[in-house]
């Protein structure tokens, strides 16, 4: 098969594909993935084709401008709190969302540019990231099956899904869908048919999420192992040695920092945790000027993979991104998720039923749930029977590529 992978130029949602994308091209498959050109490097990187389309986006720079630079969300700082299921909490977040984060990333130059190289390459399937709206258009446009890929729970889905349903009781002006106006002018433009709702949620979906974790959603799922994956790394020598004290890992991840330019929390903040009897990995910049003493008790990184260093951990503390979320229960770590965003809660929900983890939503709350991690063992024992009954019971990537085949010969134009 010819396999396009599409993605916009953002680093670690480009990251969950990889896996799927050394599969098919170890199984014998021509395969190339497309973002635009900010990407190009993260790609080649990975060992794979890149396909550099269109213009990179300027949503960073809008958000910039906005004052919203922290988006991302972090610990203790201003999020989207789970909305309710109600028009008022969801439905109006949906619109938004699709107006102003979706249409932002998959920009006209790089939706245009993708068609253009589909229809030079004609693959067989598109493979596209939640996000990416241009992948369906494109596969559309040449008729090629497509399917999307999913690595966290599907919040965008369930926005729509309760868009869809409460629309009605919307003002009447409001009750169009903004996917349905944005993508099917795109479709007749670009002679991709109609349009269905494939274009939200592909023609299938591969999904890496344990099925506890998973919003009840009516849509096909094609259920896959989610394979770490941190970007081109070295393991540091200070980790071929096992831990003396219990060994904890602090980290914001690299979105908020891609974003804000700065992590979700600061050195000064170390300090809460400069009386425990632990090792702590913080992965913090440390800020031009900023003269912060580090604890004795922490080790301060600039990155390191966490494929590498989560199995050594007792706990790790992070903002609920999804590749550390996907990482931590691969590596069967109980997790503290500290942020108040709406993924953190429905994350920090989902862990805290199966005792694999905590959430917290303020600053001054971490130190404690981290000293109950740490003392609980039924955590840590929860954790290891998460990974090993639902994590490492999904399909690996590989396992995964004869599904993809037959599906692809049965959707494909």
């Amino acid at each position: 098969m010819r396999v396009l992978f599409a993605t916009h130029s953002e680093k670690t949602h480009f990251h969950s594909l990889i896996p799927l994308a050394w599969a098919l091209r170890s199984a014998g498959h021509d395969v190339y993935v497309a973002s635009q050109p900010a990407l190009t490097e993260e790609i080649t990187r990975a060992g794979l084709t890149a396909v550099p389309v269109g213009e990179d986006h300027t949503f960073l720079k809008r958000l910039q401008e906005a004052g919203q630079a922290d988006f991302a969300g972090g610990f203790g700082q201003d999020g989207a709190v789970e909305p309710p299921e109600t028009w008022e909490g969801q439905g109006t977040l949906y619109r938004a969302f699709v107006d102003f984060y979706m249409r932002g990333v998959n920009n006209d130059e790089f939706v245009a540019g993708l068609v253009e190289f589909a229809r030079h390459f004609r693959p067989d399937l598109v493979v596209w990231e939640p996000y990416t709206f241009a992948g369906p258009v494109a596969a559309r446009a040449v008729g090629a099956a497509h399917a999307r890929l999913v690595f966290s729970p599907d919040y965008f889905q369930q926005m729509r899904q309760t868009f869809l349903r409460l629309r009605h009781e919307a003002p009447e002006e409001q009750r169009a869908d903004p996917l349905e106006a944005w993508l099917g002018p795109l479709l007749e433009r670009f002679g991709g048919g109609g349009y269905a709702e494939d274009m939200a949620v592909g023609q299938w979906t591969l999904d890496t999420v344990p099925a506890e974790a998973r919003f009840p959603l009516d849509v096909r799922r094609v259920p896959m192992r989610y394979v770490p994956y941190n970007g081109a790394a070295t393991v540091p020598a200070w980790l071929h040695e096992p831990p003396t004290r219990p060994r904890v890992c602090l980290t914001g991840g690299v979105t908020l920092r891609n974003q804000a330019g700065h992590d979700a929390l600061s050195l000064a903040d170390l300090r809460m945790f400069e009386d425990l009897d632990i090792e702590l990995i913080a992965t913090l910049w440390q800020a031009p000027g900023e003269e912060e003493p580090v604890p004795a008790n922490t080790r301060l990184v600039d990155f390191v993979p966490l494929l590498a260093l989560l199995p050594s951990c007792s706990a790790v503390i992070h903002h609920a991104g999804g590749g550390t979320w996907n990482t931590a229960l691969a590596a069967g770590v109980p997790q503290l998720l500290a942020a108040d965003t709406w993924y953190a809660v429905h994350l920090g929900r989902h862990l805290r039923s199966v005792g694999a983890g905590l959430h917290v939503s303020e600053r001054r709350e971490i130190r404690a749930a981290l000293e109950r991690l740490l003392e609980d063992p039924s955590f840590g024992e929860s954790a290891r029977r998460l990974r090993d009954e639902r994590v490492l019971a999904l399909p690996a990537p590989a396992d995964v590529v004869p599904v993809l085949e037959k599906l692809t010969a049965d959707h494909r134009a």
